[in-house]
C-alpha cells in the first residue's frame, strides 16, 4: 500500500432541520395551542482514530464530503431526526487544520478518539417555544442553522518512540532492518527511502519499542530542498531522536547541519532526548575512527551489517526512553 500522509478536503456539515409551526387539532380540541416540534441537528463530519490504519490514502480521493441534513420538526412537539454523521477512520497521529488560516482544529492520538472537523447546524425551534401570554398562537418557527463549511488539511505525523534522523545513505534503513523485522528498501544511492518506515525492535524480557526511519534530510531541507519538509513533520512525534551519521563522512559537520535543519523547522525539536549513532564502522580498520569526534550528545559507533555494538545501542535507547517517560509525542 502506498504511504500517504496528507489530504485536503472540502467539508460541508449537515444543515439543521427547520422547526415546525403547527397547532394542536383534535376532535374535542378544535383550537388547541401550538405544538410544533424542533428540527433535528445536522450531521457532523468526524475523524476517528483507528490503530489498524497507517496511511491517509483513503482520504486522498475524497475531495468533497457532505453530511446529512436534520429532519424538520413534527406535530405534537416531535423533534426531527438528527442528520447522520460522517465518520472517517484515520491513523493515530493525525492532525487537522483549517486550510485558509492554518487554524489548528485538533489531533487524534488514541484508538477511538473522535475529532469533529465540521459541525452540523442546530435544528430550529418549533412554534411551541414562542408562545407567550400576549401571543397564544405564534404561527412561526425557526429555520435550522446552516452546517459548517470548511476546507481542511489533514496531516499524519507518525507516532514512534525513536526517530532515525540523518543524511541520505547514512545507513538508517540498514539500521532499522538490523534492529527490527522491518524490510525497507536499501540501495547505495541517495533518497532510497522515499517514505517513512516503522519497525518494532524486540529486546529480552519482553521489552520493545517502535522505531521510525525518516527519509534523508539535506541542508536547507526546511526551505523545501531535497525531499523538503513533507517528512520533517514525522520527527515531531518521536520521543527520542537518533542521529545516524556515516563514519566515512565529516561527522561533526553533518551533525551540525542536521541540528540546524531541525531547529529551523521547529526549535523545540532539539529539546528531545538525543543520541548520535556512527554507522559503517566495519569499513574502518579495527572498527575505530581515525580521529576523535566531539559532539555535545552521547554517541556510539556501530555496524548494522556485522551487528557490532547493536545490542548495546538497544540498551542505550531503552535507557533514554525510560529516563524520559514524560516526554509527549
Amino acid at each position: 500500500m502506498r504511504f500517504a500522509d496528507y489530504a485536503k478536503m472540502y467539508l460541508k456539515a449537515g444543515d439543521g432541520g427547520p422547526g415546525m409551526a403547527h397547532f394542536r387539532r383534535e376532535k374535542y380540541v378544535p383550537k388547541g395551542g401550538p405544538d410544533g416540534g424542533d428540527g433535528g441537528d445536522g450531521g457532523n463530519i468526524i475523524l476517528e482514530g483507528n490503530s489498524q490504519m497507517n496511511t491517509l490514502l483513503d482520504l486522498r480521493y475524497k475531495k468533497f464530503l457532505k453530511a446529512a441534513k436534520g429532519q424538520p420538526g413534527g406535530s405534537s412537539q416531535k423533534t426531527g431526526k438528527k442528520g447522520k454523521d460522517v465518520i472517517l477512520g484515520v491513523p493515530l497521529g493525525t492532525v487537522a487544520y483549517e486550510s485558509e488560516t492554518r487554524r489548528f482544529i485538533g489531533e487524534v492520538v488514541e484508538h477511538g478518539d473522535q475529532l469533529v472537523v465540521a459541525r452540523g447546524g442546530k435544528g430550529g425551534l418549533g412554534n411551541t417555544h414562542f408562545k407567550t401570554p400576549t401571543n397564544q398562537a405564534p404561527d412561526y418557527a425557526q429555520p435550522g442553522e446552516p452546517g459548517q463549511e470548511v476546507t481542511v488539511e489533514i496531516e499524519l505525523k507518525l507516532i514512534a518512540d525513536v526517530g532515525l534522523v540523518g543524511f541520505p545513505n547514512a545507513g538508517k534503513s540498514t539500521l532499522l532492518s538490523a534492529l527490527s523485522a522491518a524490510r525497507p528498501k536499501i540501495a547505495d544511492y541517495p533518497f532510497t527511502t522515499m517514505e517513512p518506515n516503522l519497525g518494532v525492535v524486540q529486546m529480552p524480557d519482553h521489552r520493545s519499542f517502535v522505531m521510525a526511519d525518516i527519509p534523508g534530510i539535506i541542508e536547507n531541507a526546511h526551505e523545501g530542498k531535497g525531499l523538503g519538509i513533507q517528512f520533517l513533520r514525522h520527527i515531531e512525534r518521536n520521543k527520542v531522536l537518533l542521529f545516524v551519521i556515516n563514519a566515512m563522512s565529516d561527522i561533526e559537520s553533518e551533525f551540525s547541519i542536521l541540528c540546524a535543519e531541525l531547529e529551523a523547522y521547529r526549535k523545540d525539536l532539539m529539546d528531545k532526548p538525543k543520541m548520535a549513532v556512527i554507522t559503517h564502522m566495519d569499513l574502518l580498520p579495527e572498527f575505530k575512527l581515525d580521529k576523535e569526534v566531539a559532539l555535545d550528545i552521547p554517541k556510539l559507533e556501530i555496524s548494522a551489517v556485522t551487528g557490532y555494538q547493536t545490542d548495546i545501542l538497544k540498551e542505550h535507547i531503552w535507557k533514554l526512553l525510560n529516563e524520559n517517560q514524560k516526554v509527549r509525542y
